[in-house]
């Protein structure tokens, strides 16, 4: 019953992870009626989420609610200490919410500066500019896989995903079996990408924010991240229909703003790392002082803009230009259900589960085979949980496993379409084209890449090639 229960605590663990272990606080309640009851909780919780869209009820409603039935479990067992002193679970709530709190600002700001972009016509210009050359379906196939290769480290692998989805529409329209391999190769292309850039992905952020590996350490994996890519792109290139599609003359045109807006972002990007290598300042300290760029952008493009209605005779406050109407457009579901996860193995880890879990995992079977072994799951269990329980559980493991479970994690949930948040997002956008059975009759390529991607890592490392 203990393993059972250690196993499911694994399942459900996440972003709390990164709290550190001077702060973590163990109650010991692995074995309490207390602590079989939390870890229902959250099993019923994750189950709304993955039944999201039959039951209708957005993903962070379930976890939050669990979240706080776990937590006042917890506060109730245990009790105030009296005497004035601070409660012990207050104590281990208030390490996990600050965590979550870094990664929030984070995420806050970088999902401002995607739609801004968008707004803006960025990416709809880079769809346009594609669509209007003639390139027949195998120069598409690798254009759009290496486009999405490079630009999920910088955008992250679901932006990435929608973005070259709508490319791969455009162009293939009328070619179902261009659309549902390009389709696939997009999906595993965008999650390599995402595994070597520690901001490809929130798995690669969090080992970052835990330091476990610093910012330059993550290109150690380009190569095997690449041939984890490469591997069925290479035997899908051989199912690819020959031709070429007709060709699109679109026109599009970035708005005014848009080329600073990229360039506000890269500076951003690069505050954050210089921010956290050099002055030891956390993340959100970086992506904060770039949102303050982004606002000062957004005034020069609302002057713009108003000056343009008046002149027109338009109204100008509907012309206007705001960052906060933006912000006001991010995926707050996702956001929430971020800290309903944090917040629900937070409470897991406090009543000891993921100490349970690290021994049995990472004691008995060793950190290569344990770490293979989570990236496999993570193709059924979302990636997030998986490593946010690996950090928590903090096996001890040195540079070279803590890269090789950023790899196996990033790119395991490659292996289904429902293993990764940009195969669930294309599912839904390519009108049938991708499905999880059309994914599934390719798993077998995709499981080739994910092996040949270890044992290059592996083989580097023992070579000294990398770390």
């Amino acid at each position: 019953m203990r393993s059972m229960i250690g196993w499911l605590a694994l399942l459900a663990s996440s972003p709390a992870a990164a709290a550190s272990q001077e702060s973590s606080q163990n109650f010991h309640l692995t074995g309490s009626p207390i602590g079989w009851v939390a870890v229902a909780l959250f099993v019923a919780a994750y189950a709304c989420v993955i039944a999201e869209d039959k039951i209708r009820i957005a993903k962070s409603k379930p976890v939050m609610l669990g979240a706080g039935l776990i937590w006042g479990l917890l506060a109730w067992h245990v009790g105030a200490p009296g005497n004035g002193e601070e409660s012990p679970v207050r104590k281990a709530f208030e390490s996990m919410f600050l965590e979550y709190a870094d990664i929030f600002f984070f995420l806050v700001v970088a999902m401002t500066y995607v739609t801004a972009l968008g707004e803006r016509n960025v990416f709809e210009a880079l769809r346009a500019k594609l669509t209007r050359r003639h390139f027949s379906y195998r120069q598409l196939f690798w254009i759009t896989g290496t486009l999405a290769f490079f630009l999920s480290p910088m955008l992250d692998n679901l932006t990435t995903a929608l973005v070259m989805s709508a490319v791969i529409l455009a162009v293939g329209a009328g070619n179902a079996r261009f659309i549902t391999l390009a389709m696939i190769n997009l999906v595993v292309a965008a999650n390599a990408g995402g595994a070597w850039s520690a901001f490809g992905d929130i798995t690669t952020l969090m080992v970052w924010q835990a330091h476990k590996a610093e910012f330059i350490d993550f290109f150690s994996i380009l190569i095997p991240s690449l041939v984890n890519w490469l591997t069925p792109a290479v035997l899908m290139n051989f199912a690819l229909p020959s031709g070429k599609p007709e060709a699109v003359t679109e026109e599009v045109t970035i708005k005014h703003g848009g080329v600073g807006i990229c360039l506000s972002f890269a500076t951003t990007v690069a505050i954050t790392v210089v921010g956290k290598q050099i002055l030891g300042m956390p993340t959100a300290y970086g992506m904060l002082t770039g949102l303050a760029l982004l606002n000062l952008l957004a005034s020069r493009i609302d002057r713009r803009q108003r000056k343009y209605a008046l002149a027109e005779g338009k109204d100008e406050e509907e012309h206007g230009y705001s960052i906060f109407n933006i912000i006001a457009d991010a995926e707050w579901d996702t956001l929430l259900f971020f800290y309903g996860v944090f917040a629900c193995v937070g409470g897991l880890a406090a009543m000891g589960y993921l100490e349970m879990a690290s021994h049995q995992l990472y004691g008995n079977l060793g950190f290569t085979f344990a770490n293979t072994a989570m990236g496999v799951l993570s193709a059924v269990v979302d990636n997030i949980p998986i490593m946010f329980a690996v950090i928590k559980m903090d096996p001890g493991m040195d540079l070279s496993q803590w890269l090789l479970i950023t790899l196996t994690a990033g790119v395991g949930g490659s292996l289904l379409s429902v293993g990764s948040a940009a195969g669930v997002a294309l599912m839904g956008v390519s009108k049938g084209h991708y499905t999880f059975g059309k994914h599934l009759k390719w798993a077998w390529a995709v499981a080739l890449g994910f092996a040949a991607s270890i044992a290059t890592h592996l083989g580097l490392a023992a070579i000294g090639l990398t770390h």
